[in-house]
């Protein structure tokens, strides 16, 4: 018998099934791997920026907010929370900042602040004007004259008119609310009367103080 020819190729093992699997998953990860890389580098193109870019930027906004005096911005956290929790005007904000009886901030910071702050004034003002008609039952001209006196709440006519034009009250209801606390101090219906219309008193309309007197008990 002859022996076989040592020298002649053996047969090739045929590749399972998983492995031609895995090795597609491998191809497909480093295609991925570097698509990913172009991509990148594409977007940053189209931007227009790089990451040298971006971390200057940042260093520069932060340099800037380091030459900012501490004073200045505490004081502009001071007019935020006004604005935001009490709903004061600017110049009522400005005010009790640099007062000796409010935070004694210095002008510059109080300025620095109303002018750094984001706030809606004319939102402002129909908050102040809807405390004062829910909690007081204040009349419609009791409230804007209230809005914009330098003794009251120091808001803009427009401001004040926003308010006005805008706010949901039953003046009527308003008016009887006040007629019913003078009651309580054992004045006349037409003593309530008058006071509920006087220009000194409650700014009340005529219609508004009859309704009130007329349904008191």
């Amino acid at each position: 018998m002859k022996k076989k020819d040592e020298n002649q190729a053996k047969p090739k093992k045929k590749l399972k099934k998983w492995q031609i699997i895995v090795a597609v998953i491998v191809i497909i990860v480093i295609i991925g791997a570097f698509g990913g890389g172009d991509d990148e580098k594409d977007s940053g193109a189209e931007s227009g920026t790089t990451k040298s870019e971006d971390l200057a930027d940042v260093e520069e906004t932060t340099e800037e907010d380091d030459d900012i005096p501490t004073e200045y911005k505490s004081a502009l956290n001071k007019a935020n929370s006004y604005s935001e929790t009490m709903h004061m005007s600017k110049h009522g904000i400005y005010n009790q900042l640099t007062s000796e009886y409010g935070e004694q901030f210095s002008a510059e910071a109080a300025q620095y602040a109303i002018d750094n702050m984001t706030a809606d004034w004319n939102n402002n003002a129909l908050e102040k004007a809807k405390e004062y008609s829910d909690t007081m039952h204040m009349s419609k001209q009791g409230i804007y004259d209230q809005l914009v006196s330098e003794n009251g709440e120091m808001f803009t006519a427009e401001e004040a008119q926003y308010a006005i034009d805008n706010i949901d009250a039953d003046w009527k209801a308003n008016a009887l609310e006040k007629a019913k606390s003078y009651q309580e101090m054992d004045m006349s219906p037409e003593a309530i009367r008058d006071q509920l219309t006087s220009e000194y008193g409650e700014q009340f309309t005529q219609e508004e103080a009859d309704y009130a007197v007329s349904n008191l008990k």
